[in-house]
């Protein structure tokens, strides 16, 4: 007996198909390849910007340290507000004053009951 060959469809169906699948599937990998290229651009604009913030934000934390500090304070007392450095016979040292009971009377206390309610 003879068999018949099962046919498929002619070749250049088949070789138009096989190519067709081929292109989706190249064009689908340069699109997924130029997404993760901008997203990657996006991300190193981030962290130079990041990178700009942080620089910023040390410069005015030195900048807040540079206007606290004792010698510039001390410089800007006496040039704005006319102050100085006391000399010794200018000093006045206090004694600590024992508490009275004028102390505390001055004082408020919370008094909490004990079982009434």
């Amino acid at each position: 007996m003879k068999q018949k060959a099962v046919r498929r469809g002619p070749p250049v169906i088949r070789a138009v198909l096989l190519l067709t699948g081929l292109l989706a599937s190249l064009t689908l990998v340069v699109w997924r390849q130029s997404t993760a290229l901008e997203m990657l651009r996006g991300l190193d604009a981030v962290r130079q910007e990041r990178i700009v913030e942080e620089a910023r934000r040390a410069s005015l934390s030195r900048r807040v340290e540079e206007l606290e500090s004792r010698a510039r304070v001390s410089v800007a007392a006496r040039e704005r507000l006319g102050m100085r450095v006391p000399s010794g016979a200018e000093l006045v040292i206090l004694p600590m004053a024992e508490p009275t009971v004028a102390t505390f009377a001055a004082v408020p206390t919370r008094v909490t009951g004990g079982g009434e309610g």
